[in-house]
């Protein structure tokens, strides 16, 4: 019995928090320790149990050294160090995946976002959402270079996902563990992750927080961004309509070819006969039209265009039969408790 009671003692129950924030790091020595002040305050104020996750993600400068002396001081942090600069995108990845609590909130590490926002996506997520995203009003960046091109980019990203929230570059944003926990992340497709909760029947919406102009430190965005932000959309929207059918794109691309090369080529036997059928001044051979060329690249590219929507297609059910994932989420189950039948 004692030595039972001693390994219990050696290994304790790891009771999961309530909260999880995780927070990527890009050189920022100069905001780490006032921003932990505040995220300590605000934790505080709530009176939740919590923890503090920075993701460092290959920093050149002393960030890891001084996250080191936070994680050190603070019983609730945990410090990830990636071993290079991967992104964003894979730092709020290795955040999720650390992550314990049920509710999950990511926010920037450069002193824009407050942590005093936190209390106010609790309360929203708490009137029944599973995401709750925050919305820079009064976003404190340049007009031209940033709000402009941000506010034309949130129009898009909303038409195309069906998601309309007006700020998808805001990293301050609450989750619950269940609408996120699958999700899986690539490219720049952090910002779009409200998206895919949707698809898997999350309810969002989005509240205004506040936002501060960068006081120190650089900003790590620029306008090569964008390139990356405009394929990720391709790649949202094929996603969106044809994730589980991707015959349907590559089929209709293929039967447009097909058509094109049909009619070019019933065109070109046309000029070919045009003498036969009365109308010589349109007579031209196959050699001197591009059309029989025509007619049979098209045909060439529509064959390919098919067979590349049935080995997609194949991808996708191995896709999901070898991982024995559904096509499908369910939210609630009722009425199959203890093994009650319905017959």
């Amino acid at each position: 019995m004692n030595s039972i009671q001693t390994q219990i003692s050696k290994n304790p129950v790891e009771i999961a928090p309530e909260l999880s924030l995780f927070l990527p790091v890009l050189d920022e020595e100069e905001n780490l320790r006032p921003m932990h002040a505040k995220i300590s305050e605000a934790l505080s104020e709530l009176g939740k149990t919590a923890e503090v996750i920075y993701v460092d993600d290959g920093s050149t400068d002393k960030s890891l050294a001084i996250l080191r002396e936070i994680a050190a001081a603070d019983a609730r942090v945990r410090v990830i160090s990636l071993r290079r600069n991967y992104g964003q995108t894979a730092a709020m990845s290795a955040g999720i995946d650390a992550a314990k609590g049920e509710i999950l909130i990511p926010m920037d590490a450069d002193l824009q976002n407050d942590p005093k926002d936190i209390r106010r996506l609790l309360d929203k997520l708490n009137e029944g959402f599973d995401v709750v995203s925050g919305w820079r009003k009064d976003r404190k960046d340049a007009l031209v270079l940033r709000k402009i091109p941000s506010q034309i980019a949130n129009r898009i990203i909303s038409w195309i996902g069906g998601v309309p929230l007006h700020d998808y570059g805001c990293s301050l944003k609450a989750y619950r563990r269940d609408v996120i926990q699958d999700v899986k992340l690539y490219g720049e497709m952090h910002r779009f992750i409200p998206i895919y909760a949707s698809w898997a029947g999350a309810r969002v919406t989005e509240i205004p927080v506040d936002h501060h102009a960068r006081t120190m430190g650089k900003s790590k965005y620029g306008i090569s961004r964008t390139l990356k932000v405009v394929f990720d959309l391709i790649t949202i929207k094929f996603m969106a309509s044809y994730q589980t059918k991707p015959i349907y794109v590559f089929g209709t691309f293929g039967m447009l070819a097909f058509f094109i090369s049909i009619l070019s080529g019933i065109y070109a036997i046309i000029l070919k006969l045009a003498n036969r059928l009365g109308f010589p001044q349109y007579h031209a051979d196959f050699v001197e039209t591009p059309l029989p060329i025509l007619s049979i690249v098209m045909f060439a590219i529509s064959i390919q265009f098919i067979l590349m929507g049935l080995l997609a297609e194949m991808l996708v059910r191995t896709y999901h039969e070898s991982q024995d994932k559904a096509i499908y989420a369910v939210r609630e189950k009722i009425g199959f408790e203890n093994g009650r039948s319905q017959y």
